[in-house]
């Protein structure tokens, strides 16, 4: 067998590199290689097209096994386990209970009350909040907007009252001065880090209760990279490291107790990378502060779905997105995790259905896809240990950049990471706005038939502002990378509900029968995401036929589609046909573009325009303010 075994490999001579490159350059007939393959991300590495057992050389985390230092192939060594974390809204106590115990009779082992900032929490609503929850066999967290650390001795006091051993207990509390400070621009508190200290202290017994979080999902949600939300991250918990031993806690007290809170979006391999990595550097940093063993090294990670690329059109498509970012998230050997409903944008609760399916999409990631059965499924990839390495190596780069500036309080003061983060928000927004970056029913693909007549919350459509008025520094401002779209389409919505009619754009193909049919779908795709009714056809034959029927549709753009070639006359005749009736634009960006602006025709739409200005400026004419 083994003799057959060598025979069958010696049929197959090793390939390097350069030959597989080297086919693949004649594959694409001359078309340059990195040009056409190879990606530029956001972090500012290349991806290339294909990756070889020669990309795992040098890596030194490679031959580090799950559960074991630097902790990049996770945190445990028998399963990749995760609880499953749902968020409920603590408005009256006695509601917010009896949702907890039905969702842990749905599969949920980690609640997470959300206290909202003008609540005044007693014990007795404490007491009420817990009732017949076992404690000691699930996660609880809370996230608090104001006076988090009388709600964490609440909590401590309740337990003891239950008599429930402490260090049995699992979860944790959103004491995030930095985060605060990122949010609102100014310290809630003149002694911030003497309270970090004093809920430690104060907690001690609760042996894997988190009581400090760094909350990079703010990074994330503002619209920076994967390396900026994990390079400052790991800042700010390097400012909390620092801080709290200085003032007089030990390495040993600190990390068990500390969390870092992250989100992932849809880049899935990149998310899965970024999770690894984080581990990797965190690791290394810990062991700078001679821990007394290695295990106090491990980083804890809760995270959750990205806010940043959620939909309010054609909300559906957030299932998709929710799905694969829990997917990454598991892979990369998160502790805890939340998805948040696909109509957590617009909806205040979420719908029944909302939540039902986000419960279900780590359910079903669990219990019929054994996500939590294998550890570090990612590891060995030739690909994602490359990523590892790059997402790594480049946010080690940005946190020594914040170390060299003072940490990360004197960075933020100086207003370093608001204008890397805002740097990396507007490139991306201008890649949306150019379908460089694609969002399914919002800037591509739009649902034709989809309206929305009720105006949703301020919220939905302007980024989240929490800057105090006495803010010291510049704030971030989370935000979907979509609001200006759906701005610009509910301006649209609302129009046509006052007016009573929808503005219509019809397609006037002519000419060559392939060129004018791709046309006349780029463009009413384009125009549809500014919620116009488009109304395509199969063509005409004289420009007569074609005139007659933009009346009839009481068209108010008429978009001419055919061949540059035929541009040239074509759209003259169709133009000098409609008589000003209608706006008139062409689909492409022909040679010939100089002659027809000399014969009126100024309005141009293809793949390099600015979806969003454009789209804005026939609002615009169109009476649509």
């Amino acid at each position: 067998m083994a003799n057959n075994v060598q025979k069958l490999f010696t049929e197959f001579p090793p390939t390097s590199a350069q030959e597989w490159k080297e086919k693949v350059i004649a594959d694409l007939k001359g078309a340059d290689f990195d040009k056409k393959l190879v990606w530029r991300t956001n972090e500012g590495f290349n991806v290339q097209p294909m990756y070889r057992r020669e990309e795992l050389q040098g890596l030194d985390h490679i031959n580090s096994f799950p559960g074991e230092f630097p902790y990049v192939r996770g945190n445990k060594k028998e399963s990749n386990d995760w609880f499953v974390r749902q968020e409920i809204q603590v408005e009256d106590v006695a509601s917010a209970n009896r949702k907890a115990l039905e969702v842990l009779n749905r599969g949920v082992n980690s609640l997470g009350f959300v206290i909202p900032a003008g609540s005044a929490l007693s014990k007795a609503d404490m007491l009420a909040l817990l009732e017949g929850i076992c404690l000691d066999c699930i996660e609880v967290n809370f996230t608090v907007g104001r006076d988090k650390v009388r709600v964490l001795r609440l909590f401590l006091e309740v337990i003891d009252e239950k008599g429930i051993d402490p260090a049995a207990l699992r979860g944790g509390i959103n004491i995030d001065p930095l985060g605060k400070l990122l949010l609102e621009g100014r310290w809630n508190n003149p002694r911030p880090f003497e309270l970090v200290k004093d809920a430690c202290a104060g907690s001690a017994a609760l042996k894997h209760f988190k009581v400090v979080e760094v909350s990079g999902y703010i990074f994330n949600n503002s619209g920076s990279s994967v390396v900026q939300e994990l390079g400052f991250s790991l800042a700010a918990g390097v400012e909390y490291l620092d801080r709290l031993t200085d003032l007089g806690l030990k390495i040993e007290e600190i990390t068990p107790r500390l969390r870092f809170h992250f989100a992932t979006g849809s880049k899935y391999f990149m998310e899965i990378a970024k999770l690894r990595a984080a581990r990797y550097l965190w690791a290394h940093i810990v062991k700078a502060y001679a821990p007394p063993c290695d295990s106090l090294c491990r980083m804890h990670i809760h995270a959750e779905t990205s806010g940043w690329n959620k939909t309010l059109y054609d909300p559906n498509v957030n299932m998709l997105r929710t799905q694969t970012e829990a997917m990454s998230a598991i892979l990369g050997g998160v502790d805890s995790y939340t998805v948040h409903p696909y109509d957590h944008v617009f909806a205040c609760p979420p719908s029944e259905l909302g939540e039902r399916v986000a419960r279900n999409q780590q359910l079903l990631l669990k219990e019929e896809s054994h996500f939590g059965k294998i550890v570090d499924p990612a590891g060995g990839s030739y690909y994602i240990e490359e990523l590892t390495h790059l997402i790594a190596r480049a946010a080690w780069a940005l946190f020594i950049e914040v170390q060299e500036r003072g940490g990360f309080v004197k960075a933020l003061e100086a207003g370093f990471v608001q204008s890397t983060v805002n740097a990396t928000a507007r490139k991306r927004d201008l890649d949306i706005v150019n379908r460089k970056e694609n969002f399914l029913g919002t800037n591509q693909y739009p649902n034709f038939g989809e309206t929305i007549e009720t105006p949703p919350r301020a919220r939905v459509l302007e980024p989240e502002d929490a800057t105090a008025p006495e803010a010291v520094i510049e704030t971030l401002k989370p935000y979907r990378g979509t609001q200006p779209f759906e701005a610009m389409r509910l301006k649209t919505d609302l129009h046509a509900k006052a007016a009573g009619r929808r503005p219509v754009v019809y397609m006037f193909p002519m000419g060559s029968l392939a060129m004018r049919k791709a046309r006349a779908q780029f463009a009413c795709n384009f125009f549809a995401c500014a919620g116009f009714q488009v109304i395509d056809n199969n063509g005409f034959t004289s420009v007569a036929e074609g005139g007659r029927a933009c009346e009839e549709n009481k068209a108010d753009i008429v978009v001419i589609c055919s061949s540059d070639e035929e541009y040239a006359t074509l759209a003259p005749a169709i133009n000098a046909a409609l008589q000003g009736k209608a706006i008139v634009a062409v689909a492409g960006n022909p040679e010939c573009r100089p002659l027809l602006e000399a014969a009126g025709i100024t309005r141009f739409i293809h793949v390099r325009s600015n979806l969003l200005d454009e789209l804005r400026k026939y609002q615009e004419e169109l009476g649509i303010l």
